[in-house]
């Protein structure tokens, strides 16, 4: 079944939210996002990110569905960015992983993470167990500082400001209409109702805490640096058993760096301990970022459902929710785009079966409890 030309509310206009706006006006249909904020992108996620795309590195801490949504997300991206108007950065330069030679246990704990996923998907790119010398043909810039490191070839990034201005200057180009500053919720609109949309798709995030009560937040501080002097050519973490940090360049010397992981949705600004550890941690990788500039230290809450596992939902006929990203937004975010199109276009997704992707189908008679891997939406 062919999605007809229809009309869509998208609640939210973070990265998914953008995504999705941006697809299904491409494919012709009546768009108008809804968002708290601006085309800024001010109270999303997706702004305070280092948009690394990085499944076998992600996959000591996360599941082979979704492990395997990054690898989707690989070969998506270059698809995506191809078709916006206005260039983003995007690097697929593998992953560096480093650490200190007091951490040889946390290294040996992690790669033994990294080869277990791949005996499960042996589709991923076997990693590189790189000596002193090996690694220092592979990243020159920290020649002589590290004696071994691991290569994860095949993995990416992409700049994650310039990714989102480009999708608002396209829903421009397309003909969104997207009201900023005009917080929307499902309660306030009856899809398929005379004067209403047929859809409503819910990308809001934390913001849709009040229809997901399960959602919480995952606070995570970050750093924008600006220096000069450092010239790692691709996104390097670094092992520690208690502040583990990446380190992802972009263009022009600027770099995010990254660690802190905090059971919170509080917003306040980044603690001095936290600050003082996320750049120590940077110094020890590359001396250079001692006469860097600090340009931010910004901080945002990823919406994360208690497995920490993404979801989609249809609480009632007409309603997609699409929430649950946690740390992954920019490397599962193309799964589950292509998952959403899948839905509204057929009623069901093979893709979402690959992923292991939880899928709740509207509420009603006979219909099985909890989380599922299928969605009957034909009769929707």
């Amino acid at each position: 079944m062919s999605l007809r030309p229809s009309s869509f509310a998208i609640l939210g206009a973070g990265l998914m939210g953008r995504l999705l706006a941006v697809e299904l006006a491409r494919q012709g249909h009546r768009v108008d996002v809804f968002d708290a904020g601006s085309a800024a992108a001010e109270h999303s996620a997706a702004r305070v990110a280092a948009a690394m795309l990085a499944p076998l590195a992600e996959s000591a801490i996360t599941t082979p569905g979704v492990v395997r949504m990054g690898r989707h997300a690989l070969g998506r991206w270059p698809q995506l960015l191809a078709a916006l108007a206005d260039p983003v950065f995007f690097q697929q330069a593998g992953t560096l992983v480093v650490w200190h030679r007091q951490d040889a246990a946390e290294a040996r704990r992690f790669t033994r993470q990294l080869e277990a996923c791949q005996r499960l998907l042996p589709e991923l790119p076997a990693l590189r167990r790189l000596d002193g010398q090996a690694l220092a043909q592979a990243e020159p810039a920290l020649a002589d500082r590290f004696a071994q490191g691991l290569y994860l070839p095949g993995e990416g990034q992409l700049d994650n400001r310039q990714l989102l201005a480009a999708l608002a200057t396209q829903l421009e180009r397309l003909a969104v209409r997207v009201h900023w500053h005009t917080p929307q919720s499902p309660a306030g609109l009856a899809p398929g109702a005379a004067g209403q949309p047929d859809w409503v798709l819910d990308c809001r995030g934390l913001g849709a805490k009040a229809e997901w009560p399960a959602l919480r937040g995952v606070r995570g501080e970050v750093a924008r640096v600006h220096a000069p002097d450092v010239t790692l050519q691709r996104p390097t973490r670094l092992l520690h058993p208690r502040y583990p940090i990446y380190i992802a360049p972009k263009e022009e010397h600027l770099f995010v760096i990254g660690a802190t992981e905090i059971e919170s949705d509080e917003l306040s600004p980044a603690s001095v301990r936290s600050t003082l550890e996320l750049l120590s941690a940077a110094y020890a990788v590359h001396p250079g970022f001692a006469e860097g500039r600090i340009l931010e230290l910004a901080v945002q809450c990823r919406p994360a459902l208690p497995d920490n596992l993404p979801a989609i939902r249809q609480p009632r006929k007409g309603v997609l929710e699409i929430n649950g990203l946690y740390r992954h937004g920019f490397m599962i975010a193309p799964a589950l785009l292509d998952v959403t199109l899948e839905l509204l276009n057929t009623g069901q997704s093979a893709l979402a079966q690959d992923f292991d992707l939880a899928l709740a189908p509207a509420p009603g008679p006979a219909q099985p409890p909890a989380r599922r891997r299928d969605m009957d939406m034909t009769q929707a």
